[in-house]
């Protein structure tokens, strides 16, 4: 019996070292490795950071990416590299930063309709909630509201007069189904309680050439597409759709200042990285790009974009996105809306 005891008292002695060595030797490990991290984390980065774009070379997110590129670069002391994958509504590109190592050396440029909207039109092969990590806004990009000079409205208010007295009169284009475009109508009719007829298009260039030719009532797209031809005359602008006047178009009222609430719109760009990225990269990438979209020329340029440059933290830029996917899932919910 004493025997007994002593061994099960050896036993637990010999378990009780095995596991305080093991402690030991995982501290001894853990403060090993701190300074090994710290110091990796301090030197990022120490080579060529890659930004993938989800859209075709030339267009106006491949503008601001590539300026924030440039810019980026000269802060971080290494090359900013731009690497355009088009195709599947931006996914393919999302796709592929969602799998890549989460170091912070491969960055998405993504705009709010791949982060709010596809999630709620198409089945993802990564949940944006879930795949990345956010690491700041970059740029704003309000919709202007135009509308063809045939229709006798020079303000909102009349315009919301004369559709009301005859529903489903008025079309609206737009450069495909699901898109920003598309969801700042729904969101106008849900605000105002208007019945306008959604013609979708392949792309924001025959959207705009039918309503030059007056086969399509009016549009909403980025300030940049519309402000030469509200400036000519051949197009009238009602309103954008923004928190705040188009700089290009100062004249031109909100919706909001003209009477319609809650109707705010439009798309935005910001960088994601990876999910599982070092907090303290993160930090250091999205105090860089604030301080690039703060840059005067930066604002500059973007404006002649149609763009209004806003930098954020990574907290901005995940509550804004929640934000963005819920009241988007509300509308296309409730409109029964669809991908085609």
């Amino acid at each position: 019996m004493q025997t007994t005891k002593q061994s099960a008292m050896q036993r637990s002695r010999r378990t009780w070292l095995t596991q305080t060595s093991a402690l030991g030797l995982t501290a001894l490990a853990a403060a090993a490795g701190l300074p090994g991290l710290a110091r990796a984390q301090d030197s990022f980065p120490s080579r060529p950071i890659t930004l993938l774009v989800p859209f075709s070379p030339g267009g106006g997110t491949d503008i601001a990416a590539r300026l924030m590129a440039s810019e980026l670069g000269e802060r971080l002391g290494q090359s900013v590299v731009v690497d355009n994958r088009a195709g599947a509504a931006g996914q393919i590109a999302a796709d592929a930063v969602a799998r890549a190592r989460p170091d912070g050396y491969t960055l998405l440029f993504a705009n709010s309709g791949m982060l709010a909207i596809n999630p709620w039109l198409y089945k993802l092969q990564s949940d944006p909630d879930q795949a990345f990590a956010p690491v700041s806004m970059f740029a704003d990009l309000p919709f202007a509201w135009v509308i063809s000079p045939k229709i006798p409205a020079n303000t909102v208010d009349e315009f919301i007069k004369l559709a009301r007295a005859q529903p489903g009169k008025y079309t609206f284009a737009s450069s495909g189904s699901g898109g920003a475009p598309h969801l700042a109508g729904e969101i106008f009719q849900h605000a105002t309680g208007l019945e306008l007829v959604h013609v979708p298009y392949k792309g924001g260039g025959p959207a705009m050439a039918d309503l030059m030719a007056g086969h399509v009532d009016m549009l909403f797209a980025s300030v940049l597409e519309t402000v030469s031809y509200v400036k000519s005359g051949k197009l009238r602008a009602l309103a954008v759709t923004g928190p705040a006047r188009s700089p290009v178009l100062p004249d031109v009222p909100t919706l909001t200042e003209a009477g319609v609430k809650n109707a705010d719109s439009g798309s935005w760009t910001a960088v994601m990285a990876p999910a599982g990225t070092p907090q303290a990269v993160v930090d250091k990438l999205s105090a860089a790009i604030r301080e690039v979209a703060d840059k005067p020329s930066v604002r500059d340029k973007l404006v002649g974009q149609g763009a209004v440059a806003h930098g954020s933290t990574p907290d901005a830029l995940r509550q804004i996105a929640q934000r963005d996917r819920e009241r988007y899932g509300t509308i296309i919910r409730e409109r029964k809306l669809r991908a085609e």
